[in-house]
C-alpha cells in the first residue's frame, strides 16, 4: 500500500514530536496529528513557537520547518482517519487505578476508543499502528473490534514502540538505535510492514529497521524500559550501602562501567527514576507474569519499583533528620520538578513524592524549574489525594526566579538535573539563606568542593 496520508490519534510526547520528525523527513506524506483536547492542539498551532505544549530541545524547529506544509494538528479526528492510509494511535495507556489489575494492568480504555472510532469511520483499507506502550497481545484485541464490524475493511496492525528518551527525543528520533515493527507473518502482514518500513527508510538506515512478529514487539518495549529502570534502581540500592560504608557511589559507577559486558549508562545514582514508561512498564510486565501464575518472575521485577520507591521516601527521611528531624515551618527550596532535565514532563517526578512527604511534615516548599508550569505542580500534588487543594497551594509556592526560591530557605534541595543548577552564584544563593545553610543534592551534579568551601552543609545520594 502506497502511503500518502498519515493520521495520528494522539498528541502528547509521544505523537507529536515522531509525526513532526516524519513530516519534515517525508514532505511527500501529509501527517495529520489529531486529538479530542483543543487546547492542546491550539498550543501546536500557536505562532508562537515557545507555546509548544511540550518542551524537547530542536522540536520548535521541526514544527517550524513541516507546519502547515505536510503537518497538520486539527480537533477533526474523524475526517483526518477518512483520509489516512496508516493510523497510528499514540493515546495515554496509564495504569488502571479501579478494577481488575489496578495498580499494575494498563489502561486500555482510550485504545479501545480509538479502534472503536476507526472502525467507524473507516470506509477504506488501512494499517492501524500501536505507538502507545502496550501490553501483549493488545494487538489482537485491537484487530477483533476492527475485523467484527462488519463493513467490509480490511485492517493490518503493527506495533511499533517508540524507544524515545524525554530531553532528547528528537535527537533519537533523527538517529534512533533501532527501529522496531511488528506485524503479521502473513503475506498481507508483511506488506503491510514494508509500508512502514519504506518510511523510516526515508532518513534511517535499513540495517536499523528490526521487523518481527506483533507479539516479539511489544514484549520487547516493555522489557528495555524494565531492563534500564533495573539499573537504575541496582546502583541506588549501592548508593545507600555506599554511604553506610563509605564508599563513593559515583567511583563504584566509574569502576563497574568501564567493564565492557556492563558499561556506564544508567548507572547515575539519583533520587529515583520518573517518567511515564518505567514505572507503568514495569508493573505492566508484573501484572502479565501474575497473570500467567509466574509470581517469582513477578516478584523479581516489582522489586525494582519497590527500591525505587525506597530512594525517594529515604532522601526525604534524610532532609528531616539532618534538619534535626522536624521541618514543620521550616522553608525548604527545591531546584527542578520535572522528572529529568530537558523537558517539562513531571509524570511519576521524584520532585512530587518528595515534595509529597515534606508536606505531610509540614514543610513550606518553594519551588523553581525552568520548564514546569505553577499549575501542573499543584495539580500533580493534587492527584495524590493526601491534602486538599487550597492545603497544596498554600504549602508549595511556585518562583520564577531560583534565588527567590532559595531566599531564606533552611535547605535546597536538588531533585532535576539541569544543567543550569551547576551554573549559579551559590555564594549569593548561601548568603540569603539561613545557617546553617543545607544542600540535599539529589542528583549528583553540583561541586561537593566548591559548595562546602562556601560554607554549605552538602549532601549527595551515595557519599
Amino acid at each position: 500500500m502506497t502511503i500518502k496520508n498519515i493520521c495520528c490519534i494522539g498528541a502528547g510526547y509521544v505523537g507529536g514530536p515522531t509525526m513532526a520528525v516524519i513530516a519534515q523527513k517525508c514532505p511527500h506524506i501529509n501527517v495529520t496529528v489529531v486529538d479530542v483536547n483543543e487546547h492542546r492542539i491550539n498550543a501546536w498551532n500557536s505562532s508562537n513557537l515557545e507555546d509548544l505544549p511540550i518542551y524537547e530541545p530542536g522540536l520548535a524547529e521541526v514544527v517550524r520547518e513541516a507546519r502547515g506544509r505536510n503537518l497538520f494538528f486539527s480537533t477533526e479526528v474523524d475526517q483526518a482517519i477518512d483520509a489516512a492510509e496508516m493510523i497510528f494511535i499514540s493515546v495515554n495507556t496509564p495504569t488502571k487505578t479501579y478494577g481488575a489489575g489496578k495498580g499494575m494492568a494498563a489502561d486500555l480504555k482510550y485504545i479501545e476508543l480509538c479502534a472503536r472510532q476507526i472502525a467507524k469511520v473507516a470506509k477504506s483499507d488501512k494499517i492501524v499502528v500501536e505507538k502507545s506502550t502496550l501490553p501483549v497481545r493488545t494487538a489482537s484485541a485491537i484487530k477483533e473490534i476492527l475485523t467484527n464490524t462488519g463493513n467490509g475493511v480490511n485492517y493490518q496492525i503493527l506495533s511499533n514502540p517508540e524507544f524515545l528518551a524525554e530531553g532528547t527525543a528528537i535527537a533519537d528520533l533523527f538517529q534512533p538505535d533501532r527501529v522496531l515493527i511488528g506485524g503479521d507473518t502473513t503475506p498481507e502482514g508483511q506488506q503491510a510492514i514494508q509500508s512502514l518500513v519504506e518510511i523510516y527508510s526515508n532518513w534511517v538506515a535499513k540495517d536499523k529497521i528490526l521487523t518481527t512478529n506483533l507479539w516479539s514487539s511489544e514484549l520487547s518495549k516493555l522489557t528495555a524500559n524494565a531492563f534500564l529502570a533495573q539499573r537504575v534502581s541496582s546502583i541506588n540500592a549501592l548508593s545507600e550501602l555506599c554511604e553506610k560504608t563509605g564508599a563513593d557511589v559515583n567511583e563504584v559507577a566509574q569502576a563497574i562501567g568501564l567493564d565492557s559486558r556492563i558499561g556506564p549508562k544508567f548507572l547515575k545514582a539519583s533520587v529515583g527514576f520518573g517518567g511515564s514508561c518505567f514505572q507503568k512498564d514495569i508493573l505492566n510486565l508484573v501484572y502479565i507474569a501474575k497473570s500467567y501464575g509466574l509470581d517469582e518472575v513477578a516478584t523479581y521485577w516489582e522489586q525494582v519499583i519497590l527500591m525505587n520507591d525506597h530512594q525517594k521516601r529515604r532522601f526525604a527521611k534524610n532532609i528531616i533528620s539532618t534538619l534535626y528531624n522536624t521541618v514543620a515551618g521550616k522553608k525548604i527550596a527545591f531546584l527542578g520538578w520535572a522528572f529529568k532535565k530537558d523537558t517539562n514532563d513531571t509524570r511519576e517526578s521524584a520532585a512530587i513524592y518528595v515534595a509529597d512527604d515534606l508536606l505531610n511534615e509540614q514543610a513550606a516548599i518553594a519551588v523553581y524549574d525552568p520548564k514546569v508550569k505553577p499549575a501542573q505542580m499543584w495539580s500533580d500534588l493534587n492527584y495524590l489525594a493526601n491534602r486538599s487543594q487550597d492545603e497544596n497551594q498554600k504549602l508549595l509556592t511556585a518562583h520564577h526566579n531560583p534565588y527567590e526560591a532559595c531566599q531564606g530557605a533552611h535547605a535546597v534541595a536538588v531533585l532535576t538535573e539541569w544543567d543550569e543548577f551547576k551554573t549559579y552564584d551559590w555564594q549569593k544563593i548561601y548568603d540569603a539563606m539561613l545557617k546553617p545553610a543545607f544542600v540535599f543534592d539529589g542528583r549528583n551534579i553540583l561541586d561537593k568542593q566548591t559548595l562546602e568551601r562556601i560554607g554549605f552543609v552538602y549532601k549527595a545520594i551515595g557519599s
